[in-house]
Parts: C-alpha cells; sequence; structure tokens
C-alpha cells in the first residue's frame, strides 16, 4: 500500500446579498485504501498562512486523519470578537464534504493556534452548538501581552527555535511580519477566557512562550469540563511547529484517538522508573 498524503488548494466564491466572501482553504488527505478517521480543520494565527502549518497537516494525515486548514479569522477593531457569525459561517462551511459521502468524517477536531485558538474559544463558548465538535484543541492560546520584536529574527525567536520552521515563515511571502507586536482585542481574551467550550478540549502552551498568560490558562482548563493543559518543554509560542513538533504531534494525534474512544485511553502506564 502506497503511504502518501495529497495536499490540495481550494477555494469556493460564497455569494451572500450584496457581500461576496472568499473561502479558502488546505487539504491534507488520508494515505489511499485507508478509512478516513475523522476531521481536523486548523485555524492559524496573526501573521500566519495555510502554508504554516503544512508539515502539521501531513502528519496528522499520515494517521489517517482529513486535516484541512483555513486562513486565519480577523481580529482587528472592526471585528474584535473573533467569534463573528462570518467566522462561524465561514467554519461551517470548511467542515462539509469532508465525507465520502458529502458529510462530515467524525469525529471532528477543531484545532487554533495564537489568535485562531481565541477566535475558536470565543466562538464556542458563545454559540457552543454553532459547529458541535467532538474535540478542540487550543494551541499557543496568547495572554494580553504583545510582543516587542523590533526585527524579523526577533519576531522568529519569539515563535520557534526549529530551523526548519524558520526558513517557512521567512520564505513565505504571505506570512505578515510583526504581527505578534499587535495585541488581541481585550473583548476577543476576555470571551476566549471566560467561556464555556462544550468538547473535550486539549490545551498546549509552550514553557518558553512569553506570549501565554501560564494562570490564565490554567483557570480556564480547570474551569471546562474535559480539558488537559500540555506544557511543552522548551516550546516557544509556536508550539505546533517547535522543535518538538514531533512530540506535539503526537499528543495531538493520542487526543484524537482519545476522543474516537469516548475518552477513554488507549495506553495506560502501569508502571514505569522513568
Amino acid at each position: 500500500m502506497t503511504q502518501h498524503t495529497e495536499a490540495v488548494d481550494t477555494a469556493a466564491r460564497i455569494e451572500d446579498g450584496e457581500n461576496t466572501e472568499h473561502d479558502a482553504h488546505t487539504d491534507h488527505h488520508a494515505p489511499r485504501g485507508l478509512l478516513t478517521r475523522g476531521t481536523v480543520v486548523v485555524v492559524p494565527g496573526r501573521g500566519e498562512s495555510r502554508a504554516t502549518y503544512a508539515r502539521f497537516g501531513r502528519r496528522l494525515a499520515a494517521d489517517a486523519y482529513r486535516v484541512r486548514v483555513v486562513d486565519p479569522p480577523r481580529t482587528d477593531a472592526e471585528a474584535p470578537a473573533g467569534s463573528s457569525d462570518a467566522f462561524g459561517a465561514r467554519l461551517a462551511r470548511a467542515v462539509e464534504d469532508t465525507a465520502a459521502d458529502g458529510g462530515v468524517a467524525r469525529p471532528l477536531i477543531l484545532v487554533g493556534a495564537d489568535s485562531g485558538a481565541a477566535a475558536l474559544a470565543a466562538l464556542l463558548g458563545r454559540e457552543p452548538e454553532a459547529l458541535r465538535p467532538d474535540g478542540v484543541v487550543l494551541a499557543g492560546l496568547p495572554g494580553a501581552a504583545a510582543g516587542s520584536a523590533d526585527t524579523w529574527d526577533a519576531e522568529l525567536d519569539v515563535r520557534t527555535a526549529c530551523p526548519t520552521h524558520r526558513g517557512v515563515l521567512s520564505d513565505d511571502a504571505q506570512v505578515r511580519r510583526g504581527s505578534l507586536n499587535e495585541p488581541l482585542p481585550r473583548a476577543l481574551l476576555d470571551a476566549a477566557y471566560e467561556g464555556a467550550v462544550a468538547a473535550p478540549t486539549l490545551l498546549l502552551v509552550g514553557d518558553a512562550d512569553p506570549l501565554a498568560d501560564r494562570e490564565g490558562l490554567t483557570r480556564l482548563a480547570t474551569s471546562l469540563p474535559g480539558s488537559r493543559l500540555s506544557l511543552v518543554r522548551g516550546a516557544h509560542h509556536d508550539v505546533l511547529n517547535d522543535v518538538q513538533h514531533r512530540s506535539v504531534a503526537a499528543e495531538v494525534v493520542t487526543f484524537l484517538e482519545t476522543v474516537r474512544g469516548g475518552l477513554v485511553p488507549s495506553v495506560v502506564v502501569e508502571s514505569s522508573s522513568w
């Protein structure tokens, strides 16, 4: 059996009265011949593009998950909540047609990074039934502090120590440099940290992330009914794409499989000397 994944860029034009909106996403398909085990929709963060998550998408797709990466949400002063009707509608469209029969391949897992994580948490806290995901991953959910990098190299140091990912970001003309210096709107952060995500939630944060609000994340994790806060040693803000990306992807896949199994882990450590 040939083991490979396929990435496809698609764009759909949506007409809604006088408004015209362009939906675009990148798909990473499971290896040919394998049944799709679920759908993962990835929402990038500030300054990022869909290409930022190509490596992450390929890795999850190799484990037979359909991965769809969308464009990052608007989080400027004109759309401070990040959980606007437009964002929710765009996500709802993004989860369609991921199964062979045209429906949604379940379980459905929503993954957000940085402002994408904040927008997801805010949306699901405000409209818990809007998408009905089976699980949520919030990676690098930021606090109120903005970055202070005055050069691109300094911003890369905030993001990641992974040389491959630094190259991906530097070579991508769609990546908006300086974006981490722009704080997220207070209304968005309040909605994200005070919301109540009903689905099982995995929170990922690097212990070297200067933008993280560790106390806020701990409070959020303890307030959610089914959550896990995982700390990644040595990881920076781009926790899905730092040096530890293999271990982080394994943590995400373990979460996906646990959601598939009704939150009953397949592997439990019975004894260990390390």
